[in-house]
C-alpha cells in the first residue's frame, strides 16, 4: 500500500484531543488523506461506525478513552440527548453490534482496554477486516508511537497487517498490549 492511498478516518473522542492533533500531523506528514471528526455525542460515533459520516476508507483510527472495554462517552443533559440516541457514558460491543457496518475496513482504537476481546468480535461481526487496540491500562505515549509505527509499516515498507502490528508491538512492554483481531 503506498502513502498516497491510504485514507484514513480519525474519530476524536472526548478529551482525546491532544492525541487526535498529534496523530493527524504525523499522517498528514505521511502523505496519508485523513478525515477528522470529532465526537461530541453518541450519534456522531453512531455516523462514523455505521457509514453515514464516512467515504471510501481504509481505516478508522478511534482516538478514545476506554475503560472495561467500553468507549468513553460524554453524559449530556437529558433534554440534549436526540432521540433514539444511546444515553449511557459507555459505548461497548452491544452498541458496535448495532450500529457499526465496516466491511473492508481496518479498526485501530488507542484507548485503555479496547482490545478486549467481546469488543474485538463486536468490530469483526460488524465486517471490519481487522481491529487493533490495547487490552488494558496503556500509556498514552505507546498508544501514539504504536499507532505511527504500524500505520509507516504499512504504507513505507508495504507490509501486511500481522507483520506491520508485530514490528509497532515489539517497541516495549506497553506497546505489547496491543491486540491484534483479524477476520478469518
Amino acid at each position: 500500500m503506498n502513502q498516497q492511498a491510504m485514507r484514513i478516518m480519525l474519530a476524536a473522542g472526548p478529551n482525546s484531543e491532544l492525541e487526535s492533533f498529534a496523530l493527524r500531523a504525523a499522517l498528514e506528514n505521511f502523505g496519508v488523506k485523513v478525515d477528522m471528526q470529532w465526537i461530541g455525542r453518541p450519534n456522531d460515533l453512531i455516523n462514523v461506525l455505521s457509514g453515514k459520516n464516512r467515504g471510501e476508507i481504509d481505516y478508522i483510527l478511534l482516538s478514545f478513552h476506554g475503560e472495561e472495554g467500553a468507549f468513553l462517552m460524554p453524559e449530556l443533559g437529558k433534554d440534549v440527548y436526540e432521540d433514539g440516541e444511546p444515553r449511557s457514558a459507555a459505548f461497548g460491543a452491544d452498541e458496535i453490534r448495532q450500529y457499526a457496518s465496516l466491511k473492508g475496513v481496518h479498526v485501530i482504537s488507542t484507548g485503555c482496554t479496547l482490545g478486549e476481546k467481546k469488543l474485538a468480535d463486536a468490530f469483526l461481526e460488524a465486517g471490519a477486516m481487522s481491529y487493533v487496540a490495547p487490552d488494558d491500562y496503556i500509556d498514552g505515549n505507546a498508544a501514539f508511537i504504536f499507532v505511527l509505527t504500524m500505520l509507516y509499516e504499512r504504507m513505507n515498507n508495504t507490509k501486511t497487517v500481522r507483520a506491520a502490528f508485530d514490528r509497532a508491538s515489539s517497541i516495549d512492554e506497553e506497546t505489547r498490549l496491543f491486540q491484534l483481531y483479524m477476520q478469518k
